[in-house]
């Protein structure tokens, strides 16, 4: 069944109640945290969820705790779902993004020749992953162009390249971790359909930020983590299967006991939903506990969230755009909420360690993880900054005259 798309399920959120979710995020009395790219604060639902679980199977037992909150296991798949517009059973609970983009993978029947078409700022991994297939395979790996304003890739050149090459699969990148650059993913995905195309996006730093829906944007399969704007906790992420993926047969290449039953001696089947992308052994306080993040979400808004996020790294980049020796690089018209830089007179680690000595959290990213897109910029390193909806406008001024500060003493 079709689901309605996530316009029309939401209705509008009030104005957020910084105060109440910096009191919800114990983290905010002792730190700055602008990485919320790398991993978001905890709320205390969250955190406590986890605990009381933990606790739970440290009195009774962990199978017979897991078989307890059952009922608050399945509502990870049903809060996820609801948190990108599709049903519970297309949902798999992963390890991190990377594990569910590489099962993901792992279920395509890659030939010598076939094409895997791509951007150029597709996440790290994700590019290191095709270029394994590639040596293992003999994949062609295709890289879209951009557009020449740095505004991200060219939909109409990527296009031509799918009727052209009819690439076995094409993958896309949501945001990219190097930069605050939002790449037109529906717009791919519109192309995808047309030609019936295998499409696969990484959402790792959309979801959570932003209201995403998996029907407006046209994938087979979706990736992302539960530790960065979601704020749920680390070592934990889903994989999206589509009704399309399953009913044809896609499966992951190792498949265990809980993804597939073993009918007779000779024979398996896999199971009608995502799970067979799962495995047996699941760290149920951390399911638990991404449980809990997705409902706070949901609570707070994702239409909210993905005004105030995006709007908090907006002022910070206005702030930082006036000073000498700082330079942006984030792309396109509307930037997310990371914020990267370089900053004359610095180098990495030592810029860094100046603004953890000043309670700001933050985070490097190097041209070995965005080979393509910093070779563009002729940068070596940049800083990231990344503010979330419970920071305030306070922070964003401070973390911009800290920046100023460390400027004028290079």
């Amino acid at each position: 069944m079709r689901h309605q798309s996530s316009a029309s399920l939401r209705s509008p959120e009030p104005l957020l109640d910084v105060a109440a979710l910096r009191a919800d995020t114990p983290g905010c009395e002792s730190v700055i945290h602008f990485n919320n790219a790398g991993c978001g604060l905890l709320a205390t639902p969250v955190l406590r969820a986890m605990v009381e679980h933990l606790e739970l199977e440290a009195s009774i037992g962990g199978y017979e705790a897991s078989a307890l909150r059952a009922e608050a296991v399945e509502d990870f798949y049903s809060a996820l779902a609801e948190l990108i517009n599709c049903a519970p059973r297309n949902i798999a609970f992963a390890g991190s993004a990377t594990h569910a983009y590489s099962r993901a993978l792992s279920a395509i029947p890659f030939q010598p020749d076939d094409v895997i078409l791509t951007t150029r700022n597709d996440f790290i991994s994700n590019q290191i992953a095709f270029l394994a297939l590639r040596k293992r395979f003999g994949v062609r790996v295709v890289h879209a162009p951009d557009l020449p304003d740095g505004s991200g890739v060219d939909v109409d050149a990527m296009a031509a390249l799918m009727r052209r090459l009819r690439p076995k699969l094409v993958a896309a990148t949501h945001v990219p971790t190097n930069s605050g650059l939002v790449q037109p993913v529906a717009e791919i995905g519109r192309h995808c359909r047309e030609l019936g195309l295998l499409y696969l996006v990484d959402a790792c730093q959309s979801v959570g930020q932003f209201e995403i829906d998996v029907e407006e944007i046209g994938c087979d399969l979706l990736t992302s983590t539960c530790r960065k704007f979601l704020r749920g906790p680390r070592g934990s992420g889903f994989l999206y299967v589509s009704d399309r993926v399953l009913s044809e047969g896609y499966e992951p290449l190792f498949i265990d006991m809980y993804g597939a039953r073993w009918a007779s001696p000779e024979e398996y089947r896999p199971v009608d939903t995502a799970a067979r992308f799962e495995e047996w052994e699941f760290p149920y306080s951390t399911v638990l506990g991404c449980a809990a993040a997705a409902r706070y979400a949901l609570q707070v808004g994702l239409g909210a969230i993905s005004r105030r996020t995006p709007g908090l790294a907006a002022r910070l980049r206005a702030g930082l755009a006036e000073m000498p020796g700082v330079r942006l690089l984030d792309g396109g018209a509307r930037p997310a909420a990371l914020v990267t830089f370089e900053i004359k007179g610095w180098q990495a680690k030592p810029f860094k360690k100046a603004l953890d000595a000043r309670g700001i959290n933050s985070a490097l990213s190097f041209r070995e993880f965005a080979q393509f897109d910093f070779a563009d910029k002729d940068v070596e390193w940049a800083l990231r900054l990344s503010p979330h909806y419970y920071n305030t406008e306070e922070e964003v001024d401070a973390v911009a005259a800290a920046v100023a500060e460390l400027q004028r003493m290079a």
